[in-house]
Formats: C-alpha cells, structure tokens, sequence
C-alpha cells in the first residue's frame, strides 16, 4: 500500500531545506550568547571576572548549541542523536584532542627543522583561560555547524566525496573574514581542517571526534606554542616559540595553519581516515537520497 503523502515528512526529507535550517539555527545559538557576552557583559565587568565569566559562557552556549541541534535532529529529522552518544563519544574525544596536540607538535618539528622556528623559553599561563575558552567554544559549536550540519546533510543529498568538498569548502570560506586571511589562508583551511574533521567523522559517525580534534589543535597552536590561531594575535601561551620566515613556510599573520607544512600533515591525517572510512564501508555513494525513506 503506498504511503500517505505528509507535506512535513516531505519538507524534513528536502535535503536543501534542512541544510538552510541546520545552518542558520546553529549559527544563531553559536553566535547568539557571544554577541550579548562582548557588547552587553564584558564591558560592565572587572577585569578579573571576565574570563571566568567568558569560559562560564562558552559552556553554557556550548550545552546551548547541543541542546538545540538535538531539537533540530528529534522534531525535523524523527531519529535519536547517535552522533553524539557519549559511550564511544568520551574516549573518541580525548583521542582527538591528544592526536591534535601531537599533529601540532609534529608542525613545529619541522618549523624547527626547517630554522623557522625560534626556541626562547617558556612563555606565560595567563592566557591559557581564554584559550582554553576559545578551543572548547569553536571545537564544539563550529563542529556541530560544519559536520553535523553542512557536512552530515550534503552527504545524505549526494554521497561522502561531495560532503568533503562542500563543507571544507564553506569552514575554507568563512575563515576569510578572520584577520590576516588571505586566498591562500582560506584554502589551506578548506584542505587540513575540511578534509581532516570531515573525514575523522566519517570514519567514526560519532562528532566527537572531530570536536575532540578541533579542541585540542587549537588550544595547542594558541595556548601550549602561542602561535596565531587563525589570524589571532600570537605569543600567549606556555611556549614562546616566535616564527621567522616566508609566509608560505609560517602562515605569516594568519598563523600556521596558512603554512605548508600544516597543509601537508592535517591532510595525511585527513587521507589516513578516508582510507579508514573506506575500509570500514562507511563511504557513501553519490545519488539524491532527500526524497527517499
């Protein structure tokens, strides 16, 4: 017997539609509690409450941000949130944030090796809070946005290898508003960081590995090597390890991840888990799967 048409089962298949939901409603959450934390808080606070007060934020737009997306996934999509369970999720996690700090160190062994890199000691903890906020703040709400958002839903509409593309290209893309961006900058981040945590969830399902990724890689560029993350201002964390050289070799401004050598390790890593995504059969096929149960 043929099913019953229901205009919303067909709008919550409409793969576009849901893509422009997911996006948008995302966003706000993410940017929503930040906007009313710098213009309407930060500024009426001493100095010695707002980082506490930032990193408290940053939690609850976090808890926000998940709550929100699990409200998105249970009323538009009918399905419980697997993505996020937190038996594999916990450990995936705590995987990717020591993989990211590693893949970083590894970055500045070959910054060192190439005379790029300049040992002046220890730098300072009084950052550490803030970068500490800003890696759990981005890791979490940037990845819900991008993978469980743009990624997850382009590649119910037409398979893994476009989902790659299209959501490294769009995270590429909105990394050119950052300072220091450059052309080259926002691809750099569309190749090491689109192919990296796209893939990384691929091959899991689960986001927090990703999450656990992007947490750790930048609160180890920011706040273990004080280097710029993402076009921030640089030298404030526990290492001082200045950069010198052509911009291709540092990133210049916009900090490591616009540097080659960046590119080449997060993107052996990226390649590394479409093997593993393709091994464990979790490649999907191209087709327009939106209008199909």
């Amino acid at each position: 017997m043929p099913k019953k048409f229901s205009l919303g089962n067909f709008l919550r298949r409409l793969g576009l539609l849901r893509l422009v939901v997911f996006f948008l409603v995302l966003a706000l959450a993410y940017a929503g509690p930040q906007i009313l934390l710098q213009f309407q808080v930060l500024p009426h606070l001493a100095k010695e409450l707002r980082g506490p007060v930032a990193f408290g934020t940053a939690l609850v737009t976090c808890v926000l941000s998940i709550s929100v997306y699990a409200l998105l996934v249970g009323g538009y999509e009918r399905r419980d949130i697997i993505e996020l369970g937190l038996r594999r999720g916990v450990p995936l996690a705590l995987t990717g944030i020591v993989l990211a700090v590693l893949m970083f160190a590894v970055v500045y062994v070959a910054l060192f090796g190439a005379k790029a890199a300049v040992w002046y000691g220890f730098g300072s903890s009084n950052w550490l809070l803030g970068m500490a906020t800003m890696a759990i703040l981005s890791g979490v709400c940037e990845e819900l946005i991008f993978r469980a958002g743009i990624y997850r839903i382009t590649e119910d509409m037409f398979g893994t290898t476009i989902a790659l593309v299209i959501s490294g290209g769009v995270f590429g893309l909105v990394h050119l508003g950052n300072p220091h961006a450059t052309l080259i900058a926002g691809i750099a981040i569309a190749l090491e960081a689109g192919i990296l945590l796209g893939a990384a969830y691929a091959a899991t399902r689960n986001l927090w590995f990703p999450i656990g990724i992007h947490i750790g890689w930048n609160f180890a560029e920011g706040g273990i090597f004080g280097a710029s993350v993402s076009g921030s201002p640089a030298g404030r964390g526990l290492l001082n390890i200045p950069l010198h050289g052509p911009d291709w070799l540092t990133g210049g401004g916009f900090g490591p991840e616009a540097s080659v050598v960046t590119i080449i390790v997060c993107t052996a890593a990226g390649l590394y888990f479409v093997v593993q995504t393709i091994r464990k059969g979790r490649w999907c096929r191209a087709g327009f799967r939106m209008l199909l149960d």
